[in-house]
């Protein structure tokens, strides 16, 4: 399934033009700062950084005034701005170099920065679909795929579902009206694993439809 992209690709997010009766139903990118909060940790760096200001502040105020003690705390609030901006530099890099895309025979996933790899997981591939959804309405959709095809977690960080090592979930992350494209994805796979496949042998006449 998986497709290392070296080539220029004739539509964005695919190595390839999908076949004829394939058509693409939806596209899009992770959003950064949704992506650096919910892959990244950035409410918790921040935070981190936050406490460790208010404990200097606090400690250093027992021994001399409050002015002189507020500027014991700013080298950590610098520090945490500064690990907030690299966070958000990632998550825009990995955001803008990200492209998933929802056909009707299959989800792909053009990720990575420094290597480029596009996954292909078509609906009859996929087990089950997972839908973590946010209140402002971005969210993450897990998928768990059928047969003993193992994934690199670290090769598709952060577009996975967190803490799953043992088989990797691939994932669209922090992704944009994520409602509206899990109901895309599930109405599409539904079609599409209830489609017949029908194979015609070398010789064999082809069936005909009864008047």
């Amino acid at each position: 399934m998986p497709h290392d992209d070296f080539t220029v690709e004739p539509i964005e997010g695919l190595p390839e033009r999908p076949p004829a009766g394939e058509d693409i139903l939806w596209q899009g990118k992770p959003r950064v700062y949704a992506l650096a909060r919910e892959a990244m940790s950035l409410h918790w760096v921040i935070g981190y950084f936050l406490f460790l200001a208010f404990w200097r502040v606090g400690v250093s105020s027992a021994g001399m005034p409050f002015s002189e003690a507020l500027v014991l705390g700013l080298p950590f609030l610098i520090l945490g701005a500064v690990a907030a901006a690299v966070i958000l530099g990632l998550a825009w890099v990995l955001a803008r170099t990200t492209v998933y895309t929802v056909t009707s025979a299959r989800v792909a996933l053009r990720v990575g920065a420094a290597l480029t790899v596009t996954l292909n997981l078509p609906f009859k591939r996929i087990a089950s679909a997972d839908l973590q959804l946010r209140r402002d309405g971005t969210g993450t959709i897990a998928f768990e795929t059928l047969g003993e095809t193992r994934l690199s977690y670290l090769v598709l960080w952060p577009h996975v579902r967190p803490w799953r090592m043992k088989k990797t979930q691939p994932a669209l992350r922090a992704i944009p009206d994520a409602e509206r494209v899990a109901g895309l994805i599930a109405a599409t796979a539904e079609t599409r694993v209830s489609q017949p496949e029908i194979s015609l042998k070398p010789g064999a006449a082809a069936p005909v439809a009864a008047e």
